[in-house]
């Protein structure tokens, strides 16, 4: 029990990416140790550093960031604070979004910027491989088997392990599975939106990790009085909390990865993972919206 209260990430359990690489199923979102717009160094890169490192002794193992954080401002602190990595540690990145400015992100899914990018953020990671390379979006200007493709050759050549897919539809996963194999989805999802439900629920049936994007928005749910506020106190945990724990009673496919850049929010965060939810108190919370 001491080993679990001192790594409370152990306690979300373990799913295995792409049926081989097992990672503790609450992870690490790194877009927020960056500055305003997710652009350039964060106002304290130390602490940047300190949260990395806190994460990993809570027992994260699974970190997920992009090239176009900063851009490659958030896989340089990660390779700061974390190189050499724990043989068990986990970093899954992503490209397919070229970023002009602050706020900007555009799809750019030429093959030769595909391969561009990750070889950069190989570099910027200091690893011989990614362990989880997704395509951030799906490009429209450019066929889904010409950006597809280039990854898989990539991870041919092994500089990539799994390929993951980032803001897709169904009939997409569906689409780039004919093209190469498919181990993750990453799309916005949390208790107060589920639009890709669907897509959830494809990835269940797929046994496709499936990684929640903003992961506790929870606005008006939160409000004094609501189901989410007095489910809270009476766990005496947050509602941030709640919501997390929502997610991984959900489904066990789900990787939530929620993002901080403040220590203490890593731990709170953190904690969510020793929250189980009764199958009542999970309808409870999911009625409420």
């Amino acid at each position: 029990m001491a080993q679990v209260a001192s790594r409370p990430a152990d306690a979300s359990g373990v799913f295995r990416l792409g049926g081989s690489l097992p990672v503790n199923r609450l992870g690490y979102g790194a877009m927020q140790l960056t500055g305003p717009g997710v652009w350039g160094p964060p106002k304290d890169p130390e602490e940047a550093v300190r949260v990395l490192r806190r994460a990993v002794e809570l027992g994260v193992n699974f970190i997920d960031t992009a090239d176009s954080y900063g851009p490659f401002v958030s896989e340089q602190l990660i390779r700061k604070a974390l190189h050499p990595y724990p043989a068990d540690l986990v970093i899954a990145t992503k490209g397919g979004l070229s970023r002009p400015g602050p706020g900007d992100w555009r799809p750019l899914g030429q093959p030769e910027y595909l391969r561009q990018q990750t070889e950069l953020s190989l570099t910027h990671l200091g690893v011989e491989h990614i362990d989880l390379y997704q395509l951030h979006r799906i490009d429209p200007q450019v066929p889904l088997a010409d950006q597809i493709g280039e990854l898989r050759l990539m991870q041919q050549d092994g500089k990539i392990r799994h390929i993951g897919l980032s803001e897709v539809t169904v009939s997409q996963i569906r689409e780039a599975q004919k093209i190469a194999d498919i181990t993750s989805v990453q799309n916005l999802y949390n208790l107060a939106n589920r639009q890709a439900e669907d897509v959830l629920d494809y990835a269940e049936r797929e046994n496709l990790g499936f990684i929640p994007w903003f992961p506790m928005a929870t606005g008006q749910l939160a409000r004094p009085g609501s189901p989410l506020d007095t489910l809270a106190k009476t766990y005496g945990a947050s509602p941030s909390q709640l919501a997390l724990a929502w997610l991984l009673h959900r489904s066990p496919v789900m990787l939530p990865i929620p993002g901080t850049s403040s220590v203490s929010h890593v731990e709170e965060n953190t904690g969510a993972a020793q929250i189980t939810l009764s199958n009542a108190e999970f309808q409870t919370l999911s009625e409420a919206v």
